[in-house]
């Protein structure tokens, strides 16, 4: 399973349908192909789906994301 693959299973829970293209605006923000994700890529790109999270969802449940996604 590739590291995108990954950060969308751990992310679906929280975004829902929604997830894949809200990682691709979270990719795009951070000038990286989704599928080309990287381990180096994975803070920056934790960061950005918490600060984006936060918009829709409850700030306690964007940061357990962004911890999930940092993690992988």
């Amino acid at each position: 399973m590739s590291l995108y693959e990954r950060v969308v299973q751990a992310s679906k829970p929280y975004l829902g349908p929604a997830t894949e293209q809200f990682i691709a605006r979270q990719c795009k923000l951070l000038r990286v192909d989704a599928a080309a994700l990287a381990n180096d890529n994975l803070a920056a790109l934790a960061k950005w789906m918490e600060v984006g999270a936060k918009m829709v969802m409850d700030a306690g449940k964007a940061q357990e994301l962004a911890s999930k996604v940092k993690a992988l």
